[in-house]
């Protein structure tokens, strides 16, 4: 979210804008590459998925989301504050939708194939993230369609190995491989109007503070929610393993935002 952007509104540049997000959002199908495995192979792959996607998303927030806000932001502790709600609002979220579980489903004695309140908490953070990279696209082009191309191939190449991880993420708490792909692409159609926002006057507000936000959102999710599922491991190599999938996850967003 760059300020000062000269204002490009023309129909051309609409169509583009709203061209390249839903463009975007079709990334969350990158799931559908797992369904042609069997089902007990899927399941072991599961847990690398889940430890691949806290990396990207706590690679996301340090290497992508964070350094963008401070280049936007005018006061730096105001962004870490930003990153503090974030994360606080996410932890609250996560105490109220664990009550309404065990409220509804009868604390311990609950249905464990139920869907975990984290694959929900995942689902609030990407949209806000996908509204953001609307946001970024949309302002991109009214920049010019070439500064909105090459902001598109950046967020692509940020965008698909976290919605592969996501996807790992919700077959992981509880839900269908269909079911997954179709919310995963629901909340991935928010950065539409992010960037349909960003057309018709995100250039007149500060929306800089959603970046530190959201960033507070990713470090919650992975820190708190996804790598405690995998970090208990009976077998020093099977630990080894997932912590290799972490560490791919977060040298892969480090090595996109080096090339960029």
């Amino acid at each position: 979210m760059r300020h000062g952007i000269i204002r490009n509104s023309s129909m051309t540049t609409l169509l583009w804008i709203l061209g390249s997000t839903f463009a975007m959002s079709l990334l969350a199908w990158v799931g559908l590459i797992t369904l042609a495995l069997q089902e007990r192979v899927l399941n072991r792959l599961i847990p690398y998925l889940v430890a691949f996607a806290a990396g990207t998303l706590i690679g996301g927030a340090v290497f992508h989301l964070l350094p963008e806000g401070l280049e936007g932001g005018r006061y730096r502790l105001q962004m870490y504050v930003w990153v503090a709600i974030g994360f606080t609002v996410l932890f609250l979220t996560e105490i109220m939708v664990n009550w309404h579980h065990c409220h509804q489903y009868g604390g311990a004695h609950r249905d464990e194939s139920r869907k975990r309140p984290v694959t929900y908490l995942l689902l609030i953070a990407d949209g806000i993230h996908n509204f953001i990279g609307g946001l970024a696209i949309g302002a991109s082009f009214l920049a010019g369609v070439p500064v909105g191309i090459i902001t598109w191939l950046v967020a692509a190449a940020h965008e698909i190995p976290q919605e592969l991880g996501d996807f790992g993420v919700l077959v992981y708490g509880g839900w269908t491989a269909r079911n997954a792909l179709v919310w995963n692409f629901i909340s991935a159609l928010v950065i539409i109007p992010g960037g349909l926002l960003a057309y018709w006057g995100a250039s007149a507000m500060d929306t800089t503070f959603l970046l530190p936000f959201a960033a507070g959102n990713f470090i919650y999710i992975g820190a708190s929610d996804l790598i405690p599922e995998i970090k208990h491991n009976t077998s020093i190599l099977t630990g080894l393993f997932h912590f290799s999938a972490f560490l791919l996850g977060l040298l892969l967003i480090l090595a996109v935002k080096l090339m960029v």
